[in-house]
């Protein structure tokens, strides 16, 4: 196990090189809620589709969540300030890349959600992280099980009046902004990720704006809306929309204008997504 250096926390590693401005930054904007940064970015994503069209036709039976997700986790790996968190005025990197999403346990109205928080291994790829994605709400969804860790302590405290909830929670609150929530608390929670990411597709819907919330080490959610045909420039092209929310105090702006370029150039080469999670991607 790597030895923890003075001021680093259980789930990240203090960062000491932070930009004057970024940390004058923090100081006028010391809440995740202040310092909301949201893009709201069509892509082409046409080459991606052919990609699919081909793969599946093996029987691969990858989805685009699947797709995006490997996206997201190659984008994080190749643009490390991206995977970083501030907490009590300080900034960390998170000790691994990781992915959230909501799911529901069953399809009607009235069925549990349950976070699920997905690790991405460096040696990840769209076909190990799509077996991984598939198994985990197979598992769920067969078991119709909330889980444990902070699933379970959601549907536990959700029950007590308020006069014991509200104290409680504010006790957990007062645990995570020093870094000493419970372990069991941490376990699934989806605001203890990298990165939210909510497949809005399904729903026939844009990237919409999705607020980042003050708890946890999450800097940011992705929404990934619907792809749409349009005709530009006399040509057919396949768009996708996405809602990218993200603490602007992590770095700074031409630093996120360069990791959406990175997005848009493997979505023109989706054969990277074929390669490690951590491989260098260089634009050309």
């Amino acid at each position: 196990m790597m030895k923890r250096k003075f001021g680093d926390r259980r789930d990240g590693k203090r960062c000491r090189d932070i930009p004057a401005m970024n940390q004058i930054l923090i100081d006028l904007k010391p809440k995740r809620s202040l310092g909301e940064l949201f893009i709201n970015q069509k892509m082409d994503v046409t080459a991606l589709v052919n990609y699919m069209q081909k793969l599946n036709k093996k029987d691969e039976q990858i989805t685009y969540f699947h797709a995006f997700s490997t996206l997201i986790s190659k984008v994080l790996y190749n643009r490390p300030l991206l995977n970083r968190f501030i907490s009590n005025r300080h900034v960390y990197e998170h000790n691994e890349v990781s992915l959230s999403f909501v799911m529901k346990v069953d399809f009607h109205d009235k069925a549990d959600e349950i976070m699920v928080i997905m690790p991405m291994l460096e040696n990840d790829n769209i076909f190990t992280i799509s077996k991984k994605i598939k198994e985990k709400v197979f598992n769920v969804r067969k078991n119709k099980d909330t889980g444990a860790g902070a699933n379970a302590a959601i549907h536990i405290l959700a029950k007590l009046p308020n006069m014991l909830r509200v104290p409680i929670v504010s006790l957990f609150k007062l645990f995570d902004k020093w870094g000493f929530l419970p372990s069991f608390l941490v376990k699934d929670n989806l605001y203890y990720s990298s990165m939210i990411v909510s497949n809005l597709g399904t729903f026939k819907t844009g990237g919409i704006y999705h607020n980042v919330t003050d708890f946890g080490t999450c800097s940011g959610i992705i929404t990934i809306g619907e792809i749409k045909e349009e005709l530009i420039n006399g040509q057919k092209k396949y768009l996708c929309e996405f809602g990218i929310t993200i603490d602007e105090r992590i770095a700074d702006g031409f630093y996120f204008i360069q990791s959406i370029k990175l997005m848009q150039y493997i979505l023109d080469n989706p054969e990277l997504l074929e390669d490690d999670v951590n491989a260098k991607v260089e634009i050309r």
